[in-house]
């Protein structure tokens, strides 16, 4: 749209376009604020919030970003902050699955979980929150378990996947609904101090590498419990992986993974 993008070229700032412009673009010309976005980002115009991104990642990789789509599966303790930080980051869409309820013992850790969301939908305090973090990303809220049966249509058109699963079945399936469907999976898990990160491609067998001792008993999560900054820590790192997995830049945890001791703060790279 010739007149957006001459709008938007009237109104910047330096190549910075700030999100009071951004708003006034789309009731003036009756689109949505991710065209907007996306419009500025096409002509090397960029929104404001971004411009602290840009020494590490270009107005052309914004864009990238932007155009790209990322599952998360599971929205509690790591998930919470997972989605907090891709919305952040400016990864266009992202699709939040969940079949879950926030509980009280959830007020200890998980980001999206306050008092007055207690008997709420994770999903729908995911979407409510990222309306207000980034309004011009789009947050698909989908109450359902993942599974083997519904894994194909809820990744479709998915760029990468992010594990923020709590038990160790659910992760195996994932990984093997990931593989299938040839799409990259970013696992993550934690329990009391400790956690670890790996990035798993098609074809790889990271996972049932790490859980090959798995007798099917319940995970070391449900002994050691989580604080508060467990999730943070390794949510971070999850989403550094799939950053660079979107953008294709930098060297992922292929083949490896980052063992994280926070009692004793170390961090230990294993191959496998």
């Amino acid at each position: 749209m010739p007149e957006l993008l001459a709008f938007l070229q009237d109104r910047v700032h330096g190549d910075l376009l700030l999100w009071g412009d951004q708003a006034v673009a789309a009731d003036a010309f009756g689109v949505s604020l991710a065209e907007v976005e996306r419009t500025a980002l096409q002509n090397d115009i960029l929104p404001a919030r971004y411009q602290r991104n840009r020494q590490m990642i270009s107005c052309s990789q914004q864009l990238q970003l932007f155009d790209s789509c990322a599952a998360v599966i599971g929205c509690g303790g790591l998930g919470g902050y997972v989605l907090e930080e891709l919305a952040r980051l400016g990864v266009g869409r992202i699709v939040a699955i969940d079949p879950d309820v926030f509980e009280e013992h959830n007020l200890n850790r998980q980001l999206l979980s306050v008092v007055e969301n207690l008997g709420k939908a994770k999903v729908e305090a995911a979407a409510g929150r990222i309306s207000e973090v980034n309004p011009a990303i789009e947050l698909v809220p989908v109450r359902a378990a993942f599974g083997r049966e519904n894994g194909a249509e809820l990744l479709s058109g998915v760029d990468v996947v992010i594990d923020a699963v709590d038990n160790i079945p659910a992760r195996l399936e994932l990984a093997e609904v990931c593989g299938t469907l040839g799409l990259p999976l970013v696992h993550g898990a934690i329990a009391g101090w400790y956690g670890h990160v790996a990035t798993v491609y098609p074809g790889d067998d990271t996972l049932e590498k790490i859980y090959g001792r798995w007798n099917g008993g319940k995970g070391v999560e449900s002994q050691l419990g989580n604080p508060s900054f467990t999730p943070a820590v390794a949510a971070s790192l999850e989403v550094a992986e799939a950053a660079k997995v979107l953008l294709g830049q930098g060297h992922t945890l292929r083949n490896r993974f980052l063992s994280i001791n926070l009692l004793d703060m170390e961090i230990e790279e294993i191959p496998i």
